[in-house]
């Protein structure tokens, strides 16, 4: 059975949105699209209503881009206990309180038992210098953190 992987909302974003001057935004994006294009079917990709709002917001045309491509993974609950798991990440200075919102995506995801979160927020999230205390936070509430990386990172070896 796939692993479950949580797309959060700059996966979506860097799919759908006109390639970008800017050459490390550029080369992001081309290596999700090849990872949308040969490793996504390795996995069960999951989203919550938290990446379902966050797609839906902003420019109406790319809403509508994001939001279609939303509609192939499996959509997870944003429960009380993830909500609480988030406040204390944030509570703790794992994240900041400015981006509790990403502190609810690593909580949602680490609530569900989702082994990955793909992201690339590399300010809050897949950040080496948080993920200890990342990690330790979840522990300590009685939670395995996921593994947050890059689509760049997440790639199964194959024979």
């Amino acid at each position: 059975m796939p692993e479950r992987v949580y797309i959060e909302t700059t996966v979506v974003s860097y799919l759908t949105a006109r390639p970008s001057r800017d050459l490390v935004i550029a080369a992001h994006q081309q290596i999700t699209h090849e990872w949308w294009d040969s490793c996504s079917g390795d996995y069960k990709l999951c989203a919550s209503e938290l990446v379902v709002r966050e797609a839906g917001a902003g420019d109406s045309q790319a809403a509508l881009k994001r939001l279609d491509l939303l509609k192939s993974t499996i959509l997870v609950q944003t429960r009380q206990e993830a909500l609480d798991l988030a406040e204390e990440l944030v509570n703790a200075g794992a994240l900041p309180a400015q981006a509790f919102e990403d502190a609810l995506h690593i909580a949602i995801a680490a609530d569900q038992k989702i082994p990955y979160l793909l992201t690339w927020n590399l300010r809050h999230m897949a950040n080496a210098t948080m993920r200890s205390l990342i990690e330790s936070v979840c522990a300590n509430k009685g939670y395995k953190a996921p593994i947050i990386c890059t689509p760049e990172e997440l790639k199964k070896v194959k024979p």
